[in-house]
This record gives structure tokens, sequence and C-alpha cells, in this order.
């Protein structure tokens, strides 16, 4: 933060996208992982949040962006240190927004579904688990990294200047159904 304070003189968004999901049944998952999973996802978005914010609070503005997932809203399984992290991440998101908005900060987070990505890439190749990947969306199709970096944007312009402690749900409507 003092390297971005020194060459920007500000910082006004902060976008949190770090985030691990490994994969384990309940009775295997170590603690190890257990802890590698909540450190990157969650106490690495507490606290370069933190050290964002102290730099927006001195300039009274700012606006960050947290990357929750569909799967802190529903249980999916082999992904229960995931689901809560992202679950936690949701709820972070609101706990930072009531404090810091006296300081015309916005927080907030956006939740996606399965997103066609290189990480993805591999699971979705599978028909079966693609199809039940699909049978949950009821837009009927995976996501595309735009449909995230398009909500990530809005969240961050003047256009969502009212927007504060909410997470955004990119789901194409898996958890309304």
């Amino acid at each position: 933060m003092d390297r971005i304070k020194k060459v920007f003189g500000r910082l006004d968004i902060l976008v949190n996208n770090a985030g691990i999901g490994p994969s384990n049944f309940i009775e295997q998952v170590t603690e190890e992982d257990f802890d590698y999973t909540v450190n990157v996802n969650l106490r690495g978005t507490f606290f370069v949040s933190q050290a964002a914010g102290k730099m927006m609070i001195e300039q009274q503005f700012g606006r960050i962006i947290n990357l929750s997932s569909q799967a802190g809203f529903v249980a999916l399984p082999t992904e229960s240190v995931y689901c809560m992290t992202k679950a936690g991440i949701a709820h972070v998101t609101k706990c930072f927004a009531v404090e810091w908005g006296k300081h015309h900060i916005t927080v907030n987070a956006v939740a996606p579904t399965f997103i066609n990505t290189p990480g993805t890439e591999e699971y979705l190749l599978n028909e079966e688990a693609k199809k039940e990947v699909l049978s949950k969306i009821v837009l009927g199709r995976v996501g595309m990294p735009k449909d995230v970096a398009n909500a990530v944007l809005f969240l961050a312009s003047p256009a969502a200047s009212l927007i504060t402690g909410t997470t955004l749900m990119i789901d194409g409507g898996w958890t309304a159904s």
C-alpha cells in the first residue's frame, strides 16, 4: 500500500480476487488444506481490505469488491471449506460496509456460479459433471469471465454509489431455484 500511495497517490478501487478450493470429502480434509484455504480466501481478503481501507479512510472514498461464490450460499459436495470461506466473504463484506460507509467507502461482493475458466475447464469437460451443473443454472449456461467482470465494473462505478454491503449473485438463477 505504501508503494501504491507513493506511485499513484491514492487507491480508489480494490478487487479481492484471490481464491482456492481444494476438493475433498469432509472426513478427509486435513488441517493443512483447511488452513491454506481459509488463509487465502478469507484471511487474505480481510487483511488486504484492512490495508486498503486505511488509505481509503484517509482519502474519504473507495470501492472494495470481494469475490465470494454461489458456493457461499449453497452446499457443494467435497467443497465444505471453500463454501465456508465464501460464505464468510459475503458476511465480512457486510461488516466492512457498515463500519466504513461513513467514510464514503462502499464494500460489496459478487458471487459467481461456474465460470468457464482454465480452472473449471477439466471439470466441465466431464459430460456428467457439466450436465449436473447446467441442471441447476436456470439460464442454462456456464458463465463467462465477462459476466463477472461486468458486475465488478458496475459495483466499482458511480452507478453503484448507493450500493454497499450486498452480494450480487452471478449464478444464472442457481440460488433462486
